[in-house]
């Protein structure tokens, strides 16, 4: 999701000053640390066209937190995942990136500094070492992470900062070799951090990957470089896309998410070999589409998994109010259709030592009414099945 906050800033500096405002733990002189628990099978995985969860098979809900790894409260990660497993959700999809083109000041959160041709990864206390122990927390819960790699939009960095330190243009990402020698290094660094995780459900190429008015093929052609190179780094965690499911004809009215125009071919992509499952998001009003077309959508992205016999996760989806009315519909047809195998609504919210986490509009807060439609009914609903 873009985000719709006036405080964010294409430079992605905004991520070190909210994340400055948050409560701090105590300072410590650990070193960087892996998280290293997994033991042969304990990782999630598909089976047909649904997910394999802790040796369960089946459908599962989920959500997605941006903001969970720019915590410094480790009291607040231990909060929510406690809150998660207590209501039953399994998968959480959180940011594997924060960055700036200019050092934070110290104290500040932020994971990787690009700056004057440079990647400088922040494997420090205010670096990846908060990422560590968002995935120590997932593991101690039973929680499974999506971990992405970079944002297509300009929060917390984006493809954005990389054009800032190297040159060139947001949309030459996927072509331009020193952006993609950083890229990878970026992604040989986390993923080295966690490749024996319990907690990992999946890798993520990036956050929404567009790439608007380019021939299919240039996203194609990363997408499948980039999965391959992740997979030789780690062949026992599932890959994933991150992408909004744009580009396909199956069920196609013709509508602007349907259409090509954003550089993504969903069915073809899917069929990488290298591509685990398919990702899909669904935001109406930012489409210009109704909120009951969101069925059909769903429903296209289904046909479009089981034709590729992969499952489809629909991995984002969300309003700013009347949640239930609009969103259960979403939820039913996600459960009801051939092909999906788990929901992630955007995004949980719960009430952190220092205040409510943040709210873009789009949060459902724990304890709440919403909550309880969209979560324990839900749950409910998928554990009767």
């Amino acid at each position: 999701m873009k985000l719709n906050r006036s405080l964010l800033t294409a430079a992605g500096l905004v991520s070190a000053q909210l994340a400055a405002a948050l409560p701090h733990a105590p300072s410590s002189t650990a070193s960087p640390s892996a998280t290293s628990s997994a033991t042969p099978g304990a990782f999630a995985s598909t089976s047909g066209l649904q997910f394999t969860i802790d040796g369960e098979t089946g459908y599962f809900a989920g959500s997605n937190s941006y903001w969970i790894g720019f915590q410094t409260n480790n009291d607040d990660v231990d909060l929510v995942f406690s809150h998660m497993k207590e209501s039953g959700l399994k998968i959480l999809r959180v940011w594997g990136f924060n960055d700036v083109n200019e050092k934070p000041a110290e104290g500040t959160v932020y994971y990787q500094l690009l700056a004057d041709g440079k990647a400088t990864i922040n494997t420090g206390e205010d670096g990846l070492q908060r990422l560590d122990y968002v995935v120590s927390s997932a593991e101690k819960h039973g929680i499974k992470l999506i971990i992405n790699f970079v944002n297509f939009w300009d929060d917390y960095g984006g493809m954005s900062a990389y054009a800032t330190a190297f040159g060139g243009e947001k949309t030459d990402f996927y072509t331009n070799d020193k952006k993609q020698e950083a890229y990878r290094a970026y992604i040989k660094e986390v993923v080295s951090r966690y490749s024996d995780s319990s907690a990992v459900f999946a890798w993520e190429l990036a956050n929404e990957p567009r790439c608007q008015g380019c021939n299919t093929t240039v996203l194609y052609d990363w997408i499948e470089s980039t999965s391959k190179y992740i997979k030789s780094l780690d062949s026992q965690h599932m890959v994933a896309i991150g992408d909004e499911g744009f580009g396909l004809d199956t069920g196609s009215d013709g509508s602007y998410p349907y259409q090509f125009s954003e550089g993504s071919d969903f069915a073809k992509n899917l069929a990488i070999p290298s591509i685990d499952f398919g990702t899909f998001h669904l935001y109406p009003s930012s489409w210009g589409t109704s909120n009951s077309w969101g069925n059909g959508w769903v429903s296209s992205h289904g046909a479009a998994c089981k034709a590729a016999g992969k499952p489809c996760l629909f991995e984002e989806y969300g309003v700013t109010s009347d949640h239930c009315n609009i969103e259960k519909p979403w939820q039913q047809t996600a459960l009801n259709t051939t092909g999906l195998a788990a929901d992630l609504y955007w995004q949980y919210g719960d009430q952190l030592s220092g205040g409510q986490s943040p709210d873009d509009g789009n949060t459902i807060y724990y304890g709440t009414d919403q909550f309880k439609c969209l979560v324990t009914d839900h749950v409910a609903q998928i554990g009767s099945r």
